[in-house]
């Protein structure tokens, strides 16, 4: 069985999760109330024989997409502070700035000018949709999309400020791949955080979900790394916990179903893509379709392959997991192990149907720590693959 809400529904699953680890003595369910099990303990994985370096980022990255040619676009996470906001890895082995160096540089004259990029995808017919939060500069929020077929610029969609809070900090973002729409997520302040719906024929972008319990952070769950917590601490010595509400969001491949969840949380959720695209859809009513799916590390990205299968970078382990459709989505289990994998992030599942993602050390910027960094590259953009086809595997 499967969430079927996430009030009611969600107590259930609790308690079905206890029980089920009480008499299968499987990886429980997870959510707040039910801690969540060492992968590594309870099952065996890969221990990355099978994962290979493909590229090394110039910085860390923020995201990834592929281009229909193969070569690699990643975002350049503004917590690094880069000279370029979007770069390119080319078939020469050479990264440069993307689409353009004079888009990535301000004062440069262009017409349009890329600040704080972090979301970014590859649409089927060769256009990169780039989310620009705008944080770096405080300018409003876009959407910059890059036609790579014909080298032109194909669209940009300044967001409405009604779809955004006083404390946006615009994070993924994927592309429906039936409908002229795209999804955002938006952590915000862990509390305000909201999905953004944007038609991308029209401009029109809504703010929907905003403060539901599927969006924010749940405040007893708390990221720790290398033997100490993840956080930040204001000016006035107060502590804040940045990005931890909605960040990772995926969708299936018929356009059915969007997935997603608070980073900082022990479960995923997914909502009818139908819902989102509709106006007259009310607040109430559309918090009633959010249906809970599985447990979650904490995670900033997740990807979903040909046979449902939901992927989840683990950044506090520090390794690849996955949920599968055959266990009903009940069981977290390990699917690679390698300690380059550091702060996971950017999964996608390729043309090829490799699972790609990157190694950021988010944790090292000087955000987290004081100004300093101390950050050890190589920023690794791995190559595995996924479960073999038609099964879950309990360990090899």
């Amino acid at each position: 069985m499967a969430f079927q809400g996430p009030s009611s529904n969600i107590n259930h699953f609790r308690s079905l999760a206890v029980l089920i680890s009480l008499f299968c003595g499987l990886g429980s369910v997870a959510t707040a109330q039910v801690k969540i099990p060492d992968v590594r303990e309870l099952f065996g994985g890969r221990k990355g024989g099978d994962l290979q370096e493909a590229a090394n980022a110039p910085t860390g990255p923020g995201g990834l997409c592929i281009l229909p040619s193969g070569e690699y676009v990643t975002s350049c996470h503004q917590f690094f502070n880069p000279r370029f906001r979007v770069m390119k890895f080319t078939k020469k082995g050479e990264w440069i700035p993307f689409p353009s160096e004079v888009m990535n540089t301000p004062g440069s004259g262009a017409d349009i000018i890329l600040d704080s990029v972090l979301g970014i995808a590859c649409d089927s017919r060769g256009i990169v949709w780039m989310l620009d939060n705008g944080r770096r500069s405080d300018i409003p929020p876009k959407l910059v999309a890059w036609d790579t077929k014909r080298d032109q610029l194909h669209r940009v969609i300044v967001l409405n400020s009604q779809a955004l809070s006083q404390r946006s900090f615009l994070k993924n973002l994927v592309i429906d791949p039936v409908a002229p729409y795209i999804f955002i997520s938006d952590p915000a302040d862990g509390i305000s955080s909201a999905l953004i719906v944007v038609n991308i024929e029209t401009g029109v972008s809504r703010r929907v979900l905003e403060g539901h319990s599927s969006t924010q952070m749940e405040p007893n769950i708390h990221l720790q790394l290398e033997g100490r917590s993840v956080i930040v601490r204001r000016p006035d010595g107060g502590i804040a916990n940045p990005l931890t509400g909605v960040s990772p969001i995926a969708i299936d491949r018929k356009g059915e179903w969007l997935y997603y969840g608070p980073r900082n949380g022990s479960s995923l959720f997914r909502i009818k893509t139908d819902f989102l695209r509709r106006n007259d859809v009310p607040a109430s009513s559309l918090e009633s379709q959010v249906k809970g799916v599985s447990p979650k590390p904490i995670c900033d990205s997740i990807a979903i392959d040909s046979k449902g299968r939901i992927y989840f970078g683990d950044i506090s382990r520090g390794t690849i997991d996955y949920v599968s459709p055959d266990e009903e989505y009940l069981n977290l289990r390990l699917h690679i192990e390698d300690p380059r994998i550091i702060w996971p992030g950017g999964l996608i599942i390729g043309s090829d149907g490799n699972l790609y993602f990157f190694s950021n050390q988010l944790h090292r910027t000087p955000f987290f720590n004081g100004g300093k960094d101390i950050t050890a590259p190589p920023f690794s953009i791995f190559k595995g693959r996924p479960l073999p086809a038609g099964r879950f595997r309990l360990g090899q």
